[in-house]
């Protein structure tokens, strides 16, 4: 029988840093990025990143809110059936990854 360990971090209310803790961070700040090493980091080939997928059980919240939008473009959605807000959230979200691709390119 395996059991499940649960941590709840609150990322509002973070355990301050070890004094080795910033005396690390601010060791690697310091280093040009050919002086870390990355040995036991294994490279990623892009045949991973081909059959790669988002994590199945990752679901994002959401956020009830009140938006303006033009009459024309309320009606070209509903006008598609049920589900318009679904819809809208799926443009919005296309629209927010090309965005995020168009100013970091090698984000993965």
């Amino acid at each position: 029988m395996s059991k499940t360990v649960r941590y709840e971090v609150d990322l509002r209310n973070l355990p301050p840093l070890t004094d080795a803790q910033k005396a690390e961070i601010e060791a690697l700040a310091a280093m040009s990025e050919d002086q870390i090493d990355t040995s036991d980091i294994p490279p990623l080939a892009d045949a991973f990143w081909k059959s790669a997928i988002r994590n199945p059980f990752y679901k994002p919240t959401k956020t009830a809110t009140t938006v303006r939008v033009d009459s024309d473009v309320l009606a070209w959605l509903k006008s598609q059936g049920k589900g318009y807000q679904t819809r809208m959230n799926a443009i919005l979200r296309r629209a927010m990854l090309a965005e995020i691709e168009r100013t970091n390119p090698h984000r993965k």
